[in-house]
């Protein structure tokens, strides 16, 4: 498995070779282990030494990306030793199925937190990874190792979206990736990844159910089918459903709904393409996160944008920074950054390998005239 850019004539192709081939040496070691690693893996404490769970995705998935499954299996089958706990979250709040913590340790246990209660992203990071480990070892192993956690979470995710007059809805209360609205928790709905990420998380639960023989589970396409838009303004993606709408820091989280997904029936692509314009025109950089630049990247990409991509990757903003050892350093505080390692790999990868349904060329998330080299990466869904 590998990609090389070192014939491409384009000096910017050196930068981002040497950050990839770091990347790849940096998540070995720090991401690879049986539980999911802390933000700053083994090199130092972060958030009281801590995972994120909704930051597994970032540190591990492009593992299954560049087909070294073996490397994403052991913290994937940690959550098979947290599941009774994670159901008994769900059954304490009312909800079938598994609710995924946000900060935890190796039993599984919620951290106290005003902001990690109210996260749902995470819920859906379990299905996703299994698909990608699917794709690269298709066989029914997997299947049967990880349908409990697929279908577990698939369970919580139906039953956590509530039926209006307009459709399925997402909250109150909860908190979306973009964790600026946390103080708004108790009226934020409808927050546009989270409800691309629920509809692609329960049909793809439902395709496993498909593969493994068994009988659909109504609920789960039912809530998928029925899910209200995301929130249009101005021809541009809203971040949530109710005011403020969108506030321009943190991250610019509506882009992950076509990305890191791919394009689902909520998402217009015209609409996505004016809303990484307006992000990429006029948006916050000081308050990103390292993962921000390959979420562009992975929308430019899929919107048919190759050079906006590699302008993502490689743009010149603080969060952006990539020592000469490959740590990705944030702030004084936190001199590295794993999910931006991470996501680098996952965009250069569906960059490289393309992606369900997109277009037939070698590297189409690559500019013309570059040259990429690339053997054994696993296409993105």
């Amino acid at each position: 498995m590998g990609l090389l850019l070192a014939a491409t004539a384009d000096p910017r192709a050196a930068e981002l070779e040497r950050r990839i081939v770091l990347s790849q040496y940096l998540t070995a070691v720090n991401c690879s282990g049986s539980l999911p690693p802390q933000e700053t893996g083994l090199v130092c404490n972060s958030w009281r030494g801590r995972f994120h769970l909704e930051m597994h995705w970032w540190h591990a998935a492009h593992f299954a990306h560049w087909n070294r499954v073996e490397l994403l299996l052991p913290s994937l089958r940690w959550y098979a030793t947290v599941l009774e706990g994670a159901r008994e979250t769900a059954r304490g709040q009312g909800f079938d199925g598994a609710r995924w913590p946000k900060q935890t340790g190796p039993d599984g246990r919620e951290s106290p937190s005003p902001i990690g209660t109210f996260l749902i992203w995470q819920q859906p990071h379990p299905i996703h990874m299994a698909e990608l480990v699917y794709r690269s070892r298709p066989g029914r192993e997997v299947l049967e190792e990880f349908a409990d956690i697929v279908f577990e979470s698939a369970h919580f995710m139906a039953g956590f979206a509530h039926p209006t007059p307009r459709g399925f809805e997402l909250g109150p209360p909860l908190i979306p990736a973009q964790e600026c609205y946390g103080s708004l928790r108790g009226t934020v709905t409808n927050p546009t990844f989270e409800l691309a990420y629920w509809q692609w998380g329960l049909r793809t639960a439902a395709a496993w159910r498909e593969r493994l023989g068994l009988e659909p589970v109504q609920s789960w396409l039912t809530v998928a089918d029925g899910l209200v838009p995301p929130r249009v303004l101005n021809g541009v993606y809203a971040a949530m459903d109710v005011e403020p709408f969108t506030i321009r820091t943190d991250h610019p989280s509506m882009l992950c709904a076509l990305g890191v997904l791919p394009l689902t029936d909520l998402i217009d692509e015209g609409i996505m393409n004016a809303t990484l314009e307006d992000v990429l025109a006029d948006w916050d950089w000081d308050s990103t996160w390292g993962w921000d630049y390959p979420v562009m990247a992975m929308t430019a990409a899929r919107l048919g944008r190759p050079e906006a991509a590699v302008n993502a990757l490689l743009q010149e903003a603080g969060k952006n920074t990539v020592l000469s050892n490959g740590h990705n350093r944030q702030t004084d505080s936190l001199p590295l950054y794993l999910p931006g390692n991470g996501g680098l790999l996952a965009a250069v990868a569906l960059m490289a390998a393309g992606w369900d349904n997109g277009p037939d060329r070698h590297a189409p998330g690559f500019p013309a005239g570059w040259t990429v080299a690339w053997e054994g990466l696993v296409p993105a869904p």
